[in-house]
């Protein structure tokens, strides 16, 4: 009778952890889930069963990739490992967009360089066609080394650019001044990795080394678990999502330290402002300049 017994119950745990595994697994996201490899012949790809996706440049074509969902609103992450050795003349570019001719876009643009010298870190803002936004940082470590986090958190007050955790450039809501921001139009995800060697590295002095090739960035670990997805007209999040069902991001602010954080990255590692440019805006700075 014991034997039975404990027959049963060995039975009982190992249908459940099959369970238990194949559940885990079934939720666990990769890059075939949710990527379109958009373009490249060949030169972008999806590995190690989805948990990796490998961007290349060669002299006859860059290649990219699109998200396949649409997002009004999020939090989303990636960790990017960039082209190493001399990356002069390349970008990779990873960033949210909507389309049409007033569109909406989120930027991260890494722009290589020699090596031994800095990448740069390019971001900037669209709202309704209008750009112009661009703030520059180099990296307080090698982007080349390892892999990095780097994140958009996309909610109805703020955008907030932060890399490993670490927040580099808030952009407010400023409407109440008269400055669109984006809300109205759902955005897919996208990242290409292609020559720009006309303006890239050192204002397009410095060209691409094409014996270097092929150039070859990395993603792993892509996270939109806290975004809202857009379909048929329609969001996932519902008017009254909240802090209480998981969606704290949604009204997510920097607290005291974070801000500390943001401003050590701008007093050390801010190459660029486009709020700081007066020869570019002999006529007064954009609004949203004045804001803190």
């Amino acid at each position: 009778m014991a034997s039975r017994s404990t027959s049963s119950l060995c039975t009982a745990a190992l249908l459940l952890i099959m369970v238990v595994s194949w559940a885990t697994s079934a939720s666990a996201r990769n890059f075939y889930q949710d990527f379109d490899i958009t373009w490249g012949d060949g030169r972008a790809q999806i590995l190690n069963n989805g948990d990796l996706l490998t961007l290349s440049l060669d002299k006859a074509s860059g290649s990219g990739f699109q998200s396949k969902n649409e997002y009004l609103f999020g939090k989303i992450d990636v960790q990017l490992k960039l082209v190493p050795g001399n990356s002069a003349g390349t970008v990779t570019a990873y960033y949210l967009s909507s389309n049409g001719s007033t569109w909406d876009e989120i930027d991260f643009e890494f722009l290589g360089n020699l090596s031994g010298d800095p990448y740069i870190l390019h971001t900037n803002v669209f709202s309704q066609g209008k750009g112009n936004r661009e703030q520059q940082f180099y990296l307080w470590f090698d982007p080349t080394a390892d892999f990095h986090t780097y994140s958009i958190l996309w909610n109805p007050q703020r955008i907030i650019f932060s890399v490993d955790g670490t927040p580099i450039r808030e952009f407010k809501n400023a409407e109440s001044i008269g400055v669109p921001f984006p809300k109205a139009q759902p955005m897919r995800i996208f990242s290409s990795l292609w020559n720009a060697d006309d303006w890239a590295t050192r204002g397009g002095l410095v060209k691409t080394d094409w014996t270097q090739a092929p150039f070859t960035a990395s993603y792993r670990n892509f996270n939109a678990d806290n975004a809202c997805v857009w379909s048929s007209g329609s969001s996932s999040c519902t008017s009254s999502s909240s802090s209480s069902d998981g969606n704290a991001w949604l009204s997510e602010e920097l607290d005291s330290t974070s801000q500390e954080r943001l401003k050590w990255v701008q007093s050390n590692y801010m190459i660029y402002n486009y709020c700081s440019d007066a020869k570019r805006f002999p006529q007064g700075f954009p609004p949203e300049c004045t804001m803190s």
